[in-house]
């Protein structure tokens, strides 16, 4: 998952975005709401947090802006984690179009709850399991497992491996795109090429066909989860 960040308080969200990188999100930073918005126009992300004092356009202004249609992704979930904790700021935050409100300073664990809450609404999902099949991805507590005979094996993933497959089982059964794959793997500050995602896709298929789940390539697209006939295992 890709999230921006917004915030001017350089040790403030150096901290964020080392727990956020950590918990295995790509995260990109900036300081202004200008930036923010200029990003916000032409790139996509699953996410976005903002402080509210910034410098020149606030975070306030800025929520009220990323709401209009030019923007690239004007439903993107949002939530505002400030030092601001009046009832005023609280109400004028989530009435101009946040998602959540929190206040600085605040406990790791709970923002990442929070961040999993947003981002499963956002994608209509109503729980932190995702599954296909036999193959389950507990969100909150990071494992992924398959289910067999009433027993659960669990499946050994790098925190790409991850990434790749948790898109993967937001999408199913429908594909998910290659160019989506490489935002969500990947931040302003690293690089990876599409070639590399495919790296990950066959890691990934070595690991699930065995519990009877395939990764199919979507010529010019990108990749599907099906299932295997159980003659085929």
């Amino acid at each position: 998952m890709r999230l921006l960040l917004v915030e001017d308080d350089v040790m403030v969200a150096s901290g964020i975005k080392l727990g956020l990188s950590d918990a295995g999100y790509a995260v990109d930073w900036v300081g202004t709401g200008e930036r923010a918005e200029d990003v916000l126009r032409s790139e996509l992300f699953d996410a976005a947090i903002i402080d509210i004092g910034l410098p020149h356009m606030d975070g306030l202004e800025l929520t009220r802006r990323l709401r209009r249609p030019d923007m690239a992704s004007p439903a993107l979930p949002v939530l505002i984690l400030t030092a601001r904790d009046a009832l005023q700021d609280r109400v004028q935050g989530l009435d101009l179009g946040a998602d959540d409100y929190m206040v600085k300073p605040c406990e790791l664990p709970e923002l990442l709850a929070r961040l999993r809450a947003l981002l499963r609404r956002s994608q209509a999902a109503t729980s932190a399991v995702l599954s296909f099949g036999p193959i389950e991805l507990d969100t909150a507590n990071r494992r992924a497992t398959a289910q067999r005979n009433g027993l659960s094996q669990v499946i050994e993933l790098g925190p790409r491996e991850w990434t790749v497959l948790e898109y993967l089982l937001i999408n199913a059964p429908k594909p998910a795109s290659k160019d989506k794959l490489l935002q969500a793997l990947t931040g302003w500050d690293k690089e990876i090429t599409p070639n590399a995602v495919e790296v990950y896709i066959s890691r990934l298929r070595g690991k699930l066909e065995p519990h009877g789940v395939a990764l199919r390539s979507i010529r010019g697209f990108g990749y599907r989860l099906e299932l295997l006939d159980s003659g085929a295992m």
